[in-house]
Parts: C-alpha cells; structure tokens; sequence
C-alpha cells in the first residue's frame, strides 16, 4: 500500500509539472518556415504589438527631460539627487512594480495586439564593476511579464535594450560615456553573452517567449561608429547565438542591422535556423514622407528568412494608419512603440504630469534645485499616475494602427495592392510629389510649415479615376461616414460606394465641403470603400467613419 502510494504521488507530481510547462503538452514555440513564422502546429502567426518602453530602461525624453536626464544612470542621479538614496530606492522598486502590471498586459490582449517587446538594462540584471553579478529581483518582474502574457495569451520578445557598457554609444543605451563600448571591451561582451546564457536557461521550455532580440539598434552610422565597429557586430551575434544554442534549441532569434537597426549589409547568410530579422520604421520627415521599404522585401528573398519590424510610431495617426497597412500587405509584421509615456496624444496610454513636474524638467536643464519637499510630492504623484487605470487612454491611436472603425481615414492612405487593386489612374508614368512618391495617385501639400510635427495631404483625382479603402469593425452595426473634399469646377460628382451600396454626390463650388452620409451599414470584419470621380477633378481630404 505504501508503495502504491509513492508511486501514485510521483505520477501525480509529474502531471502537476506538465500543467505548469506548457510545452511538455503541445511543444508550441514560434519558429521560423521561409518567410512566415509559425507555431507548433504549422500555423502561421503573424506579430503585431507593442514595445514595453520606460519600464526597464527609462528614457529621459519619455520623462520630458533635458541632456542632465536622457538616460537610465541619468534619471536615477535626478532622483537620488532630489529626494535622497533611501526614498529614490523605494521609488524605483515601486515605479517597476506598477509601470507595467497584469492590468496593462490584460488591456494590451483586449485591443488586439498580440505581443509586447520589453527593453531590457542590462545594468538591472547584471552589475556593473570589476565583480559583476545577477540580480535576481530583476529577473522576477520578467519571470511576471511571462506568466501574465500566457495568461492572457501574448507573446514576449525579450529585447535587451542597453547592453553592458553600450552598443550605440548614446543615451537609448544608458551608455556611460558616449562611447559603443560593447565593441570596446572584450569583458563587455563576455557579460552579455553570460547575460543571454542566463535568459535562456530561464525561459528555454517556455513557448510565451517567441524570440531573443539580443541588441537593439547598435551602431549608428552619424557618430562613425559604424564604420569602425560594424564588422564586429555580425561576429558578436554568431557568439551569442552559439551559446544560447547551448541552453536553449527552441526559441527564435532576431537581429537588427548597424545604424538604429537598418543597415543590413553587415549581414552574410543566415547562420541559424531559426533567424529572423529586424528593421526599424520611423517616418519623422517634414513633410511627412511615407519611407520605402523595398530593400527589405529584397533581404527577405536572399536571406529566406521572416522579416519584422521591431519598432514604429512616434508620430500620428496618418502615418500609423499608413505604415502597418504598409507593413501588412506585404506580410511584415510589426511592434509599436511605446506602450505610454507621459504627456502625449500619439501612444495608446498616456501618462498625466504630475503637479509641478516642470520643475523637476527645469532641474534636468541644469536649473534651479526644487525642494526634497516638492520633489517627493512629484514622484510620489509619478507613481500613482503610472498604474494604468489612471493613465488616458487614446483610442483613435489604437485604430489607426489596427485600421479598424470608428477613424478617420486619411484620403492618402488607400490600399497597398496596387494598380486597378487599390488605385486607377489615368496616366500611371505620373508620380505623387508628396507622402507616397513612388506610386502615381496625385497628392497635393495643402497645410505645411517647417515647425509643425506633421503635415496635410489630399489626393486628386480626375474623371474616371479611383481608389479604394479598407478597415476593419467589429462594433458599429451602422455609421456616420464624412467626406472632405473640394472641387476645382463649379460642377463635378462623384461617386461613394461602401462595399456593395453606391452614393453619387455633387459638388457645386471650389471650397472644401464636408458631405455627411448617415445610417450606413456596415459589416462585421472588413469592409471596403470606393472613391470613384464620375466628372471634373476632385480633391480629397479624408473620410471619417463615425457610429451613427
């Protein structure tokens, strides 16, 4: 009877370990097939999130900081310097435990996305000095991350961001000294490399992590390092790979290029099987310039490999709206950045300012010491600000990104598939001046100045000319949908056609009119819009799909 006891306890035993590693049952892990990435069962997964920015290696423009707070080791001597070591301990242990909690990965499930890319200080988890060592307290907050996103079903590309003594040589990296002192130092990269052994190890029998991203944006091109240190980098990820290879046979790996990720030349053949790799879209021109990724899908065919866009954002709607559409139809998945940061209109999340933070900024310009008494009052607001439920949430931001109803449709963003697909024209030897210059549906600059963050665009079309437009809705049964737009004849029509009903409307006189169209239906899933001139030449500004 005992025996049989034991024997029925190790049984038991054994099951509870199964249920609490998921890969024992289903061997689920994300892997790499040609250019698609798919999952145990050969389904292909496609990877939209978002980037968990400021959580692990706080950002000196995320705290609205000057030069004396651009970095992690920066901020924290803000801080110190302010309210003394003792409280500037306990608000760090508290900003990391409520900058990113289960409640943000829940809400991150429910908008849709279906991964979050946390950047990692390799300072957090590994001390710097001549005696370096783990801490593990770090290493439980991702041990946290994890278990919530298998919770709520996301996936984590575990990024470091800051690796020891930095691979940029900027503030992104929390370099000490302006310097990539990553390729400087041998003892730099013997500690990321025990850094990654270490990740690995943890998380090797866990399918929630999708992929290692083992440096972000190393190298820049406008510093020179580049050119001195960028045949170094390729090397370095053949190490660190192997040696991850080690511990952990399952997981993904992703590398970036030199120059902020981009610069893929570094790069010969794949040197593991289960490699992807990544670019990073950030569209800051002035006028807003939607970029060319042409040479990526050109890397994507030589190395036969899934392609990935790490990180965009950091602009506007237009511009998210246009870009993953961009990304998507040509099957690129991508990852926004960030999650939130304080005081903006253009992240999912944003955070409040606290009372009087402004002073804490003019003390990060080098001018005037607030009080311990002001400062403590601030950071302790920072706190409370930071939980989620007291953050603003923007959903116009999360639309666009997801191209999904209620939004505003800028008129320059129609599809991506092409001529007589998504566009027709009359004359396709034509080419955009403006936003999409590669293609040859007119767009016209109409309100531009050198300051402004972003610009405004229309298109024009003439008689017989069209585009189209897609979105996506799962909570509007009908709609109130706004065109803007204007004509350069006293007489012109058009006609409007939502998936398989068609308007014809008129415009009378050359001043941009808004022409509303009430009690719409609309499907569940995608929907489909047609703009197609009947006579004259029309220009249109944007179309705005709003509940009834």
């Amino acid at each position: 009877m005992k025996c049989f006891r034991f024997v029925f306890g190790i049984v038991v035993f054994s099951l509870f370990l199964a249920s609490c590693d998921p890969i024992v049952e289903d061997n689920n892990f994300l892997h790499v097939s040609g250019h698609e990435m798919v999952d145990g069962a050969g389904n292909t997964v496609f990877l939209r999130g978002v980037g968990l920015g400021n959580w692990l290696l706080p950002e000196g423009y995320m705290w609205k900081f000057g030069p004396d707070g651009d970095r992690p080791r920066k901020i924290e001597k803000i801080v110190s310097d302010l309210i003394g070591k003792e409280k500037a301990d306990q608000f760090w242990k508290d900003f990391r435990e409520y900058y990113i909690t289960e409640d943000d990965i829940k809400r991150i499930a429910e908008l849709g996305f279906n991964s979050v890319r946390p950047a990692l200080n390799s300072r957090l988890f590994l001390t710097e000095g001549d005696t370096a060592h783990f801490i593990e307290e770090s290493f439980v907050l991702i041990d946290s991350l994890v278990s919530w996103c298998t919770k709520h079903e996301l996936y984590v590309i575990i990024d470091i961001h800051g690796a020891p003594g930095g691979q940029t040589g900027a503030n992104i990296d929390d370099s000490p000294n302006d310097e990539p002192e990553l390729f400087m130092d041998l003892r730099n990269q013997d500690r990321l490399v025990e850094l990654w052994v270490k990740i690995a190890k943890r998380y090797h029998n866990n399918p929630t992590v999708a992929a290692y991203n083992l440096l972000n944006e190393p190298l820049p091109k406008h510093t020179g390092a580049a050119d001195k240190y960028g045949h170094l980098l390729e090397p370095l990820y053949k190490r660190i790979t192997a040696a991850i290879r080690e511990v952990d046979k399952n997981h993904m790996i992703t590398l970036e290029g030199v120059d902020w990720a981009n610069d893929w030349s570094i790069f010969g053949k794949p040197f593991d099987d289960n490699t992807f790799y990544q670019f990073h879209y950030y569209c800051w021109d002035r006028p807003d310039y939607l970029k060319d990724i042409s040479k990526y899908l050109e890397y994507r065919k030589k190395l036969n490999t899934p392609v990935w866009v790490g990180e965009t954002g950091e602009k506007g709607n237009t511009i998210y709206w246009a870009t993953t559409q961009y990304f998507e139809a040509n099957n690129i998945g991508w990852s926004f950045w960030p999650w939130k940061k304080m005081d903006t209109k253009n992240t999912a999340y944003s955070i409040n300012k606290p009372l009087n933070w402004d002073q804490i900024i003019e003390y990060s310009h080098g001018r005037g010491k607030p009080s311990e008494n002001l400062a403590t009052k601030a950071f302790d607001e920072l706190i409370e600000n930071i939980k989620l439920n007291n953050c603003v949430f923007f959903p116009d931001v999360v639309n666009s990104l997801f191209r999904r109803v209620p939004a505003k449709i800028e008129a320059e963003n129609y599809g991506h598939d092409g001529y007589n697909k998504s566009y027709f024209v009359t004359d396709t030897s034509a080419r955009a001046k403006y936003y999409r210059v590669n293609e040859p549906v007119a767009i016209e600059l109409f309100d531009f100045t050198e300051n402004q963050f972003w610009s405004e665009q229309c298109i024009k079309l003439n008689s017989k000319e069209w585009v189209t437009y897609s979105f996506d809705n799962s909570e509007l049964d009908k709609a109130k949908i706004i065109i803007r737009a204007k004509t350069n004849k006293d007489n012109s029509a058009f006609k409007f056609t939502l998936n398989d009903k068609s308007i014809s409307q008129n415009l009378k006189n050359k001043d941009w009119q808004e022409i509303v169209l009430n009690d719409l239906k609309l499907t569940r899933g995608r929907n489909k819009i047609r703009l197609f001139v009947d006579t004259g030449r029309i220009s249109f500004d944007w179309i705005n799909v709003l509940d009834n």
